[in-house]
């Protein structure tokens, strides 16, 4: 019963931290065509993405030659976390 719940668990957060990864992807590739910042669905995005932006920016510089690589660093870091969340549900 107890394994069942925290595979059920592990399957939760692995899908989150996937589903988040291409939210991140989707939201860096809109930048590059200006959508309108009053569409809901950027707004959205927007509000979705730009607090772990916003913490990955407290600590490390991202703004070099004019393009920020806040989403390439939060991309990696959801990347380590999959793969690191995965390899322990394997171990259990």
């Amino acid at each position: 019963m107890i394994d069942a719940l925290l595979s059920s668990v592990f399957t939760v957060v692995l899908s989150l931290v996937f589903l988040y990864k291409w939210v991140i992807i989707i939201s860096a590739v809109l930048t590059w065509v200006k959508p309108d910042p009053y569409n809901p669905i950027v707004q959205m995005l927007y509000r979705l993405t730009e607090p772990a932006y916003s913490f990955v920016r407290k600590f490390i510089p991202t703004v070099f030659g004019g393009m920020d690589f806040a989403p390439i660093i939060v991309i990696f870091v959801l990347i380590f976390l999959e793969t690191f969340l995965g390899k322990l549900f394997a171990g259990m």
